[in-house]
């Protein structure tokens, strides 16, 4: 990991390429109710210039992918990452009956960068024009550069204060240089996923997949609204909130490793699997892992049983290759959110 990126994202301004994420654009006058009875969130209830975070589920109340959802004038957007992008289009027109609704998948022609840390207002400033320092998170606006139009809008997908802008692929390298002349560092994985990790945001389809339930994911809070009408899924959520009082078998937890428990130990790989210390069975598995640099150890995110994630100071242990590394449970996030 490059510290230098690391710690612009934690006292500057760093950004990074978005390059697995893809967007789909829906229209038509009843585009917002058609999404309503499909997504976790509350899509109904915006306006033009807000967004919300929502996750789409099977029947079964598992993920089927997240996504970030943008209100425009004429359309709502859809931030998806790049492997879920041709499904969900292939879902949302088969479930089209009679509905004013189009389906449009954008991708190639577009491509979008994330600028984050407490700088990176003053660098979007400068390279697009006034940030509001009030705006909210999934609030966006529309941008200009290179004769170009864009979408400018406030995220947290690191934990931390960050924006996208959403642009026309043909600019990307003109965008890129103005942002590193505006004082920006551009960051490679490796120091975001620190950030991320540190953070305790799970990703898709690292952290979440298509046999996760959102509630174990720990996502409830940030993409599910449990006033609004019916949506896929819903009677299973329902039901684990109400029946079993939003217990769950499992849950993703913090895990901080002892990097020197063995002798040529390394970080886990995702899917690495999680025991009981004393060697006694496997039950959870790693999704993601990172070298903080904030706290100076090992740290990973994992599923481990809702006993174990409801005790923090825990001790499991982790394989890695032959070797086993210990490692204590923990609440999220690692490294507190400002």
């Amino acid at each position: 990991m490059n510290i230098e990126q690391y710690e612009a994202l934690r006292s500057g301004a760093g950004f990074i390429d978005l390059i697995d994420r893809c967007w789909i654009a829906l229209s038509g006058s009843e585009r917002a109710d058609y999404l309503q009875g499909l997504l976790t969130n509350d899509v109904a209830a915006l306006s033009p210039g807000t967004g919300c975070y929502a996750a789409y589920l099977t029947p079964q109340g598992r993920m089927i992918a997240d996504m970030f959802v943008f209100a425009e004038h004429k359309r709502l957007l859809l931030d998806v990452h790049e492997s879920v992008k041709r499904q969900l289009c292939e879902r949302f027109e088969d479930l089209i009956f009679a509905e004013d609704v189009t389906v449009h998948g954008l991708g190639p022609e577009c491509t979008a960068f994330g600028v984050y840390g407490p700088r990176s207002d003053r660098v979007i400033s400068a390279v697009v024009g006034p940030v509001d320092p009030k705006l909210a998170v999934h609030e966006h606006r529309p941008i200009r550069f290179g004769g170009r139009s864009g979408l400018f809008a406030r995220t947290d997908d690191l934990g931390i204060e960050g924006y996208r802008l959403i642009i026309d692929r043909a600019i990307a390298v003109e965008f890129a240089a103005a942002l590193v002349e505006s004082g920006a560092i551009r960051v490679d994985a490796p120091a975001a996923e620190a950030v991320r990790v540190e953070s305790g945001h799970p990703v898709f389809p690292n952290d979440m997949d298509t046999e996760t339930i959102p509630l174990e994911a720990g996502i409830q809070d940030r993409a599910m609204n449990f006033d609004k009408g019916c949506y896929v899924g819903q009677e299973v959520i329902i039901r684990i909130l109400h029946r079993g009082q939003g217990r769950v078998a499992r849950r993703l937890a913090g895990l901080v490793l002892d990097g020197k428990s063995e002798p040529g130990a390394q970080l886990p790989q995702a899917g690495a699997m999680v025991g009981s210390a004393d060697g006694d069975g496997q039950f959870g598995r790693v999704t993601s892992a990172v070298i903080s640099p904030a706290l100076g150890k090992w740290i990973a995110l994992g599923y481990v049983p809702r006993e174990f994630a409801d005790a923090p100071g825990t001790t499991v242990d982790i394989s890695v290759g032959d070797t086993r590394v210990r490692a204590v449970v923990t609440r999220l996030p690692f490294v507190a959110i400002d």
